[in-house]
């Protein structure tokens, strides 16, 4: 099976080409515009991305939202983590705060030319260090650090290591899994 991809981010391209293997995954085509993600919830928001992607190529598009989820925020940033100012607003937000928990949610959506949908969901628990940590990886992976791990962050860790125990690794599993037996 063929799925165009509806990101263009880089890092998580490399991570998508690695969880979907057994398909063929192609890039999103260039100087298509990106769709404002204006969904009230992760699966609106993938849903918004593959139905723009499949519409403008009629081939099948997946696409995912992921949002961090911080307790100690009342579960912020959520679905507006992407536009929510990044890690020095998250640090300056829970400063001197000592539970520092959170999750990654996921949501994975394929959509068909023929309107079929077939949805994934994924989740990493974790918590936020109180400082970047790490080189690797990309957005708020330099402060979360997953409780399935060994205490490093994600951005300490080989892609790899984190696609084994993240939350796009779980959903992209569990969608690739439907994708196999549907």
């Amino acid at each position: 099976m063929r799925l165009v991809l509806a990101t263009a981010n880089p890092g998580k391209v490399a991570e998508l080409v690695d969880l979907l293997g057994g398909f063929e995954v192609v890039p999103r085509p260039e100087g298509l515009p990106e769709p404002v993600e204006d969904g009230a919830t992760l699966l609106d928001n993938a849903r918004i991305k593959a139905r723009a992607v499949c519409a403008a190529t009629r081939e099948a598009a997946v696409a995912d939202d992921t949002g961090l989820e911080v307790d100690a925020l009342d579960g912020r940033p959520g679905v507006t983590t992407a536009r929510y100012g990044g890690i020095p607003r998250l640090l300056d937000e829970l400063r001197g705060v000592e539970v520092r928990s959170a999750r990654w949610r996921t949501v994975a959506l394929v959509v068909h030319p023929d309107g079929r949908e077939v949805v994934a969901e994924g989740t990493c628990e974790g918590s936020i260090t109180v400082a970047p940590r790490g080189a690797g990886g990309f957005g708020y992976d330099p402060v979360f650090v997953p409780l399935d791990g060994d205490g490093r962050a994600f951005s300490e860790m080989t892609r790899a290591e984190k696609n084994a125990v993240s939350h796009r690794g779980h959903a992209f599993r569990a969608l690739a899994a439907q994708l196999r037996t549907g």
